[in-house]
């Protein structure tokens, strides 16, 4: 039997997963899901104003991205878990059903609370299915091959954020903004028989007793958690009643949720996990870095476009190096893991890289170089790519089999709460920043902080007032991203306390 592309250095590898699935197809059908749920993620960034056009509601807008990832959010553990207990096909079919529903709604919204609706629904279809492929690796490839195979696909879900804005910007311009959803509906049947060709009905079992009042307490907390760090300084004052309930929520849906763990059998997010080395240091790690990721890139576009007078178009084409230096580094390091059986020292070392590149913005200005800041984004690429792919292969390698979805879950759910928090605490930041320096140069309310400034109104100041206002964009930024990498830092030294653990070369349970 030949080998496949992803045998390990060590020993041939059988080309058929468990249940007699050729594995090539397998991770491609993988590959297929977790690209249909990404720009689902992504695709609707460029239409954004249009839709408020056309429907209303300017002010619910960013409730369209922040419903989503509310969603994601609170799906990722419960996914991971149904996996665990009936399956990986039986999910990935339910949730790629669930995400055409939801692409549906949107995509026949009449209103602006239909739409944000549909996209709710969608972001549960989404990020089950992120995490779900994610955990099929697991099932079907040996560990030591697991990091080139997340590896490909960190590399699929890059590929995504550059290619959903692009897709949406031609959908809109060439028909509606309602084809931007309606397209998930051929993407999504494909998607749907593929996987019911390449994945196995597991057997029947002992039935499983699902946990529900874990799954409640933790869907509650979660949902409060985004709606906090989403909803804080901006939609609602720090200092509020609103605020003060959220948070009251949050702590006894925690206290809840650790109260039901204890005693479930089978239990949504099992406490023994909190235990575990591999999984504490790699969500820390996957924290840090996705308040550091989230909350920085964020305001790229905005810097170019207000600072250095480039169009909307191009400063999206400036991601272009982040996303090449990510897909590159990702594969590069599932490369590398699979050949040595190490990968301690990949997101020591990638978290590193991130926190220089992340110090070289700190000196922008509205004289730095687009190839300094092209070079920038490539060193925030290559330090990103590492810390996701071989992070969810360390804990696949180190939780029981039984627990492996869940472990998955547990990577993309750390880091979108991180991206969450970042992108709501840089927001505040910056906002705090602009309005200090540029008080007094430019009329109107800074308090919106990124929607405040635009490079119309920049370009109608008097020249004096223009070159202050520059620099103090600049100089407002200049918080952000050292703080950005101060969180690289502390994530380059938490990983120094990861337990390296033995990657073995057959799957669990198989001959050896």
């Amino acid at each position: 039997m030949s080998q496949t592309a992803f045998d390990s250095p060590s020993q041939a590898m059988v080309d058929e997963a468990p249940g007699g699935a050729s594995v090539k197809i397998v991770l491609a059908a993988v590959a297929l899901s977790l690209l249909f749920a990404s720009l689902g993620q992504t695709i609707v960034s460029t239409a954004l104003p249009i839709i408020a056009a056309d429907l209303g509601g300017i002010d619910n807008l960013t409730w369209l991205i922040t419903a989503y990832l509310l969603a994601s959010t609170v799906a990722a553990p419960v996914s991971g878990k149904l996996g665990d207990l009936f399956g990986r096909k039986a999910v990935m079919q339910g949730a790629i059903a669930i995400f055409v529903v939801g692409a549906v709604i949107a995509g026949l919204a009449p209103s602006m609370g239909i739409l944000i609706a549909g996209r709710a629904v969608q972001g549960l279809g989404g990020g089950s299915l992120i995490v779900v492929s994610m955990a099929v690796v697991g099932d079907v490839l040996p560990p030591r091959d697991r990091g080139k195979a997340q590896g490909i696909l960190g590399a699929v879900f890059g590929v995504s954020t550059v290619l959903g804005p692009l897709i949406g910007g031609f959908l809109v311009e060439a028909l509606s903004w309602h084809w931007i959803f309606f397209v998930n509906l051929p993407v999504g049947a494909l998607a749907f028989v593929v996987i019911a060709a390449a994945l196995e009905t597991p057997a029947p079992g002992i039935r499983p007793r699902i946990d529900y009042a874990g799954a409640a307490c933790l869907a509650t907390f979660l949902s409060a958690i985004v709606l906090i760090a989403n909803m804080g300084g901006s939609a609602v004052p720090w200092v509020s009643g609103t605020m003060a309930l959220l948070l009251a929520i949050a702590v006894c849906a925690l206290a809840g949720f650790v109260a039901a763990e204890r005693r479930a059998s089978q239990p949504i997010l099992p406490l023994e996990l909190f235990r575990n080395n591999t999984f504490l240091v790699v969500n820390g790690v996957g924290f840090f870095v996705g308040v550091a990721m989230f909350g920085t890139i964020t305001f790229m576009p905005l810097y170019l476009q207000v600072v250095q007078g480039v169009t909307p178009t191009v400063s999206g084409l400036f991601l272009l190096p982040m996303m090449g230096g990510l897909i590159a580094a990702s594969m590069a390091a599932g490369q590398l893991m699979s050949r040595t059986g190490r990968y301690k020292l990949l997101p020591i070392i990638s978290t590193a890289i991130l926190a220089m590149s992340l110090l070289t913005m700190t000196a922008l200005s509205s004289e730095t170089s687009l190839w300094v800041i092209a070079a920038g984004m490539l060193g925030i690429g290559l330090g990103l790519g590492p810390v996701f792919s071989v992070g969810v292969a360390a804990i696949q390698n180190a939780v029981p089999a039984r627990m492996l979805g869940v472990g998955t879950a547990s990577a993309n759910m750390f880091r979108l709460i991180g991206g969450s928090i970042g992108t709501a605490a840089f927001g505040a930041i910056f906002a705090s920043g602009l309005s200090a320096n540029i008080a007094g140069h430019i009329s109107g309310d800074l308090s919106g902080g990124v929607r405040s400034v635009s490079a119309e109104m920049v370009a109608s100041l008097p020249a004096a007032d223009r070159v202050t206002v520059l620099e103090g964009f600049s100089n407002a930024l200049h918080p952000i991203f050292f703080a950005g990498a101060v969180l690289a830092v502390l994530a380059c030294l938490l990983s120094l306390r990861l337990r390296e653990l033995p990657l073995g070369t057959t799957l669990p349970g198989a001959r050896p």
